[in-house]
Order: C-alpha cells, then structure tokens, then sequence
C-alpha cells in the first residue's frame, strides 16, 4: 500500500513539474503561458502535502505539523488554480472575461483563502471538524461550478479541450467526500487517488494543446 501511494505520488509530482516547466518553454501567448503557470502551480502546491505523506511512511519522525501545513498550502495553490483555470478557458474561447463572473471568480477564491487561513481549521495539529471541512469548501465548489459552467458551455468549439468540463466534475466529485468526511471514515482517503488522475488528464490536455502546435 505504502510503495504504490508513494511511487505514484512521486510520478504525478514530477509529471506536473516537469510538464508545467516544459509547456512554459514552449508557450507562445499568454493562454499557454497560463497553462504552464497552473501547473507548475498544482504541482508545487500538491508537493508541500505530498512530500512530507511520502516521508511519513518511511522516517520515523512526527509529519503532524508538516502535513496539516501542507494541506493549508495545497488548498490555497489549488484555489489559485482554478482562477488560472478560469482566465485559461476565456482566453481559449476568446471570450471577454465578463465582470460579473470574473468578480465571483475572484470573490469566491479570495473568501476560500480566507476561511482556510483561520484557526479553527486545526492546521498545525492537521486536526480538522466536519464544520470547517464544510465551510471552507462552500467557496471552493462554487468556485469550481463556474469554471466547470464555462468549459461545458464552450466544449464544442474546440475538440482537445471538449472534455475538461468532466476532468473538473470527476475531481469535485472525488474530493468533496475526502475533504468532508476523512476525519469519519479514512478509507475515504483513496479517492484523492482517482481526484490526482483527474488532475494529471488535465495536464496532459495542456501539454499537447502547446506542443502539438509548437
């Protein structure tokens, strides 16, 4: 259980990484650039939970703290990537970022990072109630519900992308579980396993978007 949890974390990591690093140097407008920000992003986010997980099944030391941080770094990165999102899909669609959606954009994302950043989330004792897991994913699913809306409305327009919409579904889905009920049942845990393939999907999406037309 532990090698194969460890050694795709590892894979998903360096895959984000090295994916993100590569589209940077590769883009050529500001959409592909976002791309490559946003996943650089996810995957330096991602690392600061993952990272100490790993090291957590094999040193003999207390992760407590470093794990609770990481998950409060991991959901700011991860709110920070679907306003990324967001603007990605705009510019796709050449659509005008319209000022009321942009506003719920921003305002939902701001208030998400503000919830987490209160203390009663337990971070440092990675200790946290149903509540706060409730509260601070409000925001974050409405947040994803008008990324989400945007992809659908426009997957017809272009064929690689016509499919982000589900990757974006399929991830909320397997996560909103996780992130309510975990503390209850821990197996739950397994579902950030499907939630990551959702996440690399999109990665790749990005990647051939920017090399096939490089």
């Amino acid at each position: 259980m532990k090698y194969g949890e460890s050694a795709f974390d590892i894979i998903y990591l360096l895959t984000a990484l090295i994916a993100g690093i590569l589209i940077l140097k590769k883009a050529g407008d500001r959409t592909e650039k976002q791309m490559g920000m946003a996943v650089l992003i996810l995957g330096c986010g991602d690392a600061f939970h993952l990272v100490p997980r790993v090291l957590n099944y094999f040193v003999d030391a207390d992760f407590t703290a470093a794990l609770g941080i990481g998950k409060l770094v991991t959901s700011v990165t991860m709110t920070i990537f679907y306003v990324l999102l967001y603007r990605i899909g705009c510019g796709l669609y050449g659509q005008e970022e319209e000022k009321s959606a942009l506003t719920a954009v921003l305002s939902l994302a701001i208030l998400r990072i503000a919830i987490c950043l209160l203390p009663g989330n337990g971070w440092l004792t990675n200790s946290s109630s149903m509540l706060w897991g409730i509260l601070r994913n409000i925001p974050f699913v409405l947040l994803g519900i008008l990324v989400m809306r945007l992809f659908y409305r426009n997957r017809a327009k272009i064929r690689q992308f016509r499919n982000v919409w589900i990757y974006i579904l399929l991830s909320f889905a397997f996560y909103i579980p996780v992130a309510v009920f975990a503390g209850i049942v821990p197996m739950l845990g397994m579902l950030m396993l499907p939630k990551t393939i959702c996440y690399m999907a999109l990665i790749f999406v990005f990647y051939r978007a920017v090399t096939r037309r490089s």
